[in-house]
C-alpha cells in the first residue's frame, strides 16, 4: 500500500510507503496523505469478524493499510493498546439508548475521550515506522488541540524513546478538566503551552511551522524532524476506521440486524477526521447507508453539505462542546480528494488559504450529498438533549455526544420512509470531562465550581467518576505557559 498527497497534481506522483507517510505526518506540498486505493472487505470477511475480539478486528483492518508490517506484529500492538487495563470499560462498546439509536462509546480509555482509540495504538505504529525507515533523528511531534487530542497524544507518547511532543491549546477554548489534564501531564519528553487564540489559530500556527523551511532546517541541525499526531496524520486516522467496522459487526452479533443490512452513523464533528473514518469504512464495503455530520453552533460543515460553499468567514462561538469549536475542518480535504481528485482539491485549498472560502462543483456536491447529511444543534438544544435523554432513558451524555444525539434525532425526523435502519451515534467523551455543563443541563443550576462539578454530577446521577479524571485532580500543575499565537515558532525551540 502506497500513499500520495491530496494536492499532488503531477503526472508522476510521489508515492511513499505507509511508514514514510506516518513519520512525515504531512506531505511536502502541505497536502494530506491518502492511500493509493481503498481496500475492500467482503461479506465473508465481515462475517469472520463476528466472533473476534476488538484487537483482532483492529489488527486486520490496520494490516490492509500497513502491509509493510506483519499481522502478528500489528495484533501484538493492538492487544497492548486495547488491553483491559487501558480500556476497563471495553474498547468500543455499543450501548442502546432508545428506539433505533445506540451509542458507540469510544471514551473508556486512559484520557476518557475517543482520541484514545487512535492515540494508544499510534505510538506503536509510529515507532515501528521509524525503525522501518532507518530514521536516526528524534521525532518532534507538534499537536494543536481543541481539548481531547492533546491529552490523548501526550499520554500515548509519554516517555516513548526517540520522540518529543509539544501540544498547543487555546487557553480559553477547553474545559477546566481538559485543561487540568494537560497542565498536569507527566513525562520527561512532553511539553504543553496555551495560546491566546482559538483552536483554528493553534491549528494554522502548527501548519505554518510545518511549512517553514527555515524552522525545519534549524530542527534538523539539532537532530529533530517534525511530525504530527493530529488526524492529519494517516497513522492517527487509520485506527479509527476499525471501530466503525467493529460496531457494525456488533450490531449483527447482537441480532439487531442481519449481515448485509444497512445502518446509519452519526458523528459529532469538528475536524472531520472521525466521520471521514466512517466514510472510508463505507467505501471498504461496510453496509453503512448514511453518514450524519452533527455540528454545534460552529456549523460551517452543515452549511457546506447543504450548499457546497465552505466559508470560515463567520462568527466563532465558544461552546460547551469545545472539541467541535472549529471553523477549518482539515480532514475535509481528504473527502474532497476521494470525491473530486487532486486538481480540484488543490484549487479549493488554495482558495481557502487566500479567501477563507470555496465552492465545490455541482457534481462534487451531489456526490457528497449521496453519502452525507448535515445537521447542527445550538447551545440550548445541546442542554435540552442532555436533560431529555437522561430523564427518558437514563443515558448520561457529554455535550459532544448530545450534539450527535440531537443531530441523529433531526435526521430520523426527516426520513420519509420511517428510517427502519438502526443509527449508531458516536459517543466521544465521558460526561465527567464536561461535568459542569452536564450538571447545569440536568439541574438548571451552577455547580460550586468547575472541579467540584465532578463530585456533584456523580452524586446527582449515581455514576462513578472515571479513575483517570479523579486522579488528575490530585496532580501538581507542571505546564502553565501561555503565549501569543505569533510566538508559536519560537516556543518549539524552548528546551531544545
Amino acid at each position: 500500500m502506497l500513499y500520495i498527497s491530496t494536492r499532488d497534481t503531477s503526472e508522476r506522483k510521489e508515492k511513499v510507503t505507509s511508514e514514510v507517510a506516518v513519520c512525515r505526518g504531512i506531505a511536502p506540498d502541505s497536502g494530506l496523505y491518502v492511500p493509493e486505493y481503498i481496500p475492500t472487505l467482503s461479506a465473508d470477511t465481515l462475517r469472520s469478524f463476528i466472533n473476534m475480539d476488538y484487537p483482532s478486528r483492529a489488527a486486520y483492518i490496520l494490516s490492509l493499510f500497513f502491509d509493510g508490517m506483519a499481522y502478528e506484529e500489528l495484533l501484538s500492538m493492538c492487544r497492548t493498546a486495547y488491553s483491559d487495563d487501558r480500556f476497563p470499560g471495553g474498547a468500543a462498546p455499543l450501548v442502546h439508548i432508545s428506539g433505533p439509536m445506540c451509542s458507540l462509546e469510544l471514551w473508556h480509555g486512559p484520557t476518557c475521550a475517543f482520541k484514545d482509540m487512535a492515540l494508544q495504538i499510534m505510538p506503536h505504529l509510529f515507532t515501528a515506522s521509524l525503525r522501518a525507515t532507518g530514521e536516526k533523528r528524534t521525532a518532534y511531534i507538534l499537536v494543536a488541540t481543541s481539548g481531547d487530542t492533546g491529552k490523548a497524544a501526550l499520554e500515548g507518547y509519554r516517555d516513548v524513546p526517540g520522540v518529543r511532543i509539544k501540544v498547543f491549546y487555546p487557553t480559553n477554548g477547553v474545559s477546566r478538566v481538559q485543561k487540568l489534564q494537560m497542565m498536569t501531564q507527566e513525562g520527561d519528553n512532553v511539553s504543553v503551552c496555551a495560546i491566546e487564540g482559538n483552536f483554528d489559530d493553534a491549528q494554522s500556527g502548527v501548519k505554518r511551522i510545518f511549512a517553514d523551511a527555515g524552522i525545519n532546517r534549524r530542527l534538523d541541525d539539532k537532530g529533530y524532524f517534525l511530525s504530527s499526531a493530529n488526524s492529519i496524520n494517516w497513522g492517527r486516522l487509520a485506527p479509527q476506521i476499525a471501530y466503525y467496522v467493529s460496531a457494525y459487526c456488533d450490531l449483527v452479533s447482537a441480532g439487531v440486524i442481519s449481515m448485509g443490512d444497512v445502518a446509519d452513523i452519526c458523528v459529532p464533528t469538528g475536524n472531520f477526521g472521525n466521520i471521514l473514518a466512517a466514510y472510508i469504512a463505507k467505501r471498504m464495503g461496510v453496509p453503512i447507508r448514511r453518514l450524519v455530520c452533527a455540528s454545534n453552533a460552529n456549523n460551517v460543515l452543515t452549511d457546506f453539505i447543504a450548499t457546497g460553499t465552505y466559508d470560515r468567514n463567520r462568527t466563532f462561538y465558544t461552546t460547551m462542546s469545545p472539541s467541535m469549536d472549529i471553523l477549518i475542518s482539515s480532514n475535509l480535504e481528504r473527502l474532497l480528494y476521494f470525491v473530486a481528485g487532486p486538481a480540484e482539491t488543490s484549487a479549493y485549498m488554495k482558495s481557502l488559504a487566500e479567501t477563507g472560502r470555496y465552492t465545490v462543483a455541482p457534481e462534487t456536491l451531489a456526490k457528497i450529498k449521496g453519502d452525507f447529511a448535515g445537521y447542527y444543534v445550538d447551545e440550548p438544544g445541546t442542554a435540552a438533549t442532555i436533560k431529555r435523554v437522561y430523564e427518558t432513558s437514563g443515558y448520561l451524555a457529554d455535550p459532544h455526544t448530545a450534539v450527535g444525539i440531537g443531530g441523529a434525532d433531526e435526521y430520523l425526523r426527516c426520513q420519509k420512509d420511517g428510517c427502519s435502519a438502526p443509527i449508531i451515534v458516536c459517543s466521544t467523551a465521558s460526561p465527567f470531562k464536561f461535568a459542569a455543563d452536564v450538571y447545569r443541563s440536568l439541574t438548571g443550576r451552577d455547580p460550586s465550581d468547575e472541579v467540584s462539578a465532578l463530585g456533584e454530577l456523580s452524586e446527582l446521577t449515581g455514576k462513578e467518576i472515571p479513575q483517570p479524571l479523579s486522579r488528575t485532580l490530585k496532580l501538581p500543575l507542571r505546564h502553565t505557559r501561555v503565549i501569543p499565537t505569533k510566538d508559536m515558532p519560537d516556543e518549539i525551540f524552548v528546551g531544545l
